[in-house]
């Protein structure tokens, strides 16, 4: 006997996140990413259900790397030709697509199961400050890793 308690449809609706990937450590913010395309920050949190969020994230030119990852780090893809193996620098594809790079960093931190590709979906990334029609969506923005309401309520007193 299945029974739900509360309103479950408010508790599986998706809210659309911002992330200004501006000056932030590429490990780091794929990882906040993926914890909240998973839904892992809901108390509804199920691994067989897909209960995640949106992530919008701009700024992807300006994402930084730690240590010598810049001079050192490959992306590799394969075309499944004989002899078809690619390799792409960090600084060539950051040049090219900046947003392949934070794309393949969250990927690789998603669970490899049936969600993944459903998942990445609902990843939309930017290079530059403009995000087009999706600012009409944003219902939180994350400053400094932490989730904050973008709206103001103007009742409430400025916290300091």
């Amino acid at each position: 006997m299945s029974q739900a308690v509360g309103n479950t449809v408010l508790a599986y609706a998706r809210v659309w996140h911002h992330v200004d990937a501006s000056d932030r450590v590429l490990g780091k913010l794929a990882e906040r990413i993926a914890l909240v395309l998973m839904g892992k920050h809901k108390p509804i949190f199920d691994p067989g259900s897909d209960c995640g969020d949106y992530v919008v994230v701009s700024n992807a030119r300006n994402i930084k790397v730690s240590g010598k990852k810049d001079e050192q780090k490959l992306y590799r893809h394969h075309t499944m030709f004989p002899g078809g193996l690619h390799e792409i620098s960090y600084r060539d594809m950051m040049a090219k697509k900046p947003d392949e790079i934070i794309r393949q960093a969250v990927s690789g931190m998603l669970p490899k199961n049936k969600l993944r590709e459903r998942r990445l979906e609902r990843l939309r990334i930017f290079e530059g400050e403009d995000i087009g029609a999706f600012k009409h969506n944003i219902l939180k923005r994350w400053e400094d890793g932490t989730l904050r309401t973008a709206f103001v309520d103007p009742k409430q007193p400025k916290q300091p």
